[in-house]
């Protein structure tokens, strides 16, 4: 664990980060990642509660007065903490485990109550990844250009993650890194169309960019997930019904479904 001084003058004292391989391979059996999607609001997280919840962003909401604590709460968008202060707050009082870019550190009043995690971005791949494999940092198998060469799927988040633009995939990798083996998706809707469950109108919202990056980098970094990640031992189910990611990739379970897999 280290020890880190944190560059704002509305706290004072070092942060203690704690290295991610300290949670390796923790975990097994079931997780749900618990996204912002429309879908999300009906999930019955009570029901659920004895499951470990990985959750992000405002989807924190979700547990809020619930006496549920998330299990790891991740944020990569820097502007998430300034734009919605109160929830990034809430997130970091209540989360047993946080994961966050370093820049979070700088300038940010809240400070997690739980073990602070710091994360990096997996190096994109060179040509010399054409010729050798690697079972942690998982790429197409083939050399690309320009923003796909930065495309993966991270088995150990301690060499990095791979950005999709959208944090529900880094909690995908996050749920492989912790040793977890069946992964639900909740929220995961992907519909820019659709305002957040948490939303109100009239309310202040984070932009949204997902139809921006949905083709380019959100579906292609999914078909590496399903055609060189996901086997028997790392399983993933969408419970979203009307979620963007086809089936094909990521398959959906009912509810009804939900109970005989967990």
């Amino acid at each position: 664990m280290d020890v880190v001084q944190k560059k704002s003058s509305l706290t004072a004292g070092p942060l203690h980060v704690h290295d991610l391989d300290e949670c390796r391979n923790i975990q097994k059996g079931s997780v749900f990642i618990v996204a912002s999607g429309a879908s999300a609001k009906d999930f019955p997280a009570q029901k659920y509660a004895g499951v470990p919840m990985i959750t992000m962003n405002g989807a924190i909401s979700k547990f809020v007065g619930t006496g549920i604590k998330p299990f790891f709460y991740v944020c990569t968008d820097l502007g998430f903490p300034r734009e919605q202060p109160d929830l990034f707050s809430q997130a970091m009082g209540i989360s047993e485990r946080v994961a966050l870019g370093e820049d979070h550190l700088w300038g940010n009043q809240a400070e997690p109550e739980g073990e602070l995690y710091l994360l990096g971005r997996a190096p994109k791949q060179s040509w010399s990844d054409l010729f050798r494999t690697d079972q942690e940092l998982v790429r197409s198998r083939k050399l690309g250009t320009g923003r796909t060469r930065s495309l993966g799927f991270s088995k150990n988040l301690k060499r990095g993650f791979f950005d999709a633009r959208t944090v529900a995939y880094l909690a995908l990798q996050l749920a492989y890194h912790l040793g977890f083996t069946k992964v639900f998706l909740v929220g995961v809707d992907l519909n820019e169309t659709v305002c957040r469950f948490y939303e109100e109108p009239g309310s202040k919202t984070s932009p949204c960019r997902l139809d921006q990056h949905f083709f380019t980098r959100i579906l292609p970094s999914l078909e590496i997930l399903s055609k060189y990640v996901v086997n028997e031992d790392f399983q993933v189910f969408n419970l979203s019904d009307t979620s963007r990611i086809p089936v094909e990739l990521v398959p959906r379970v009912t509810m009804d479904q939900l109970d005989a897999l967990i």
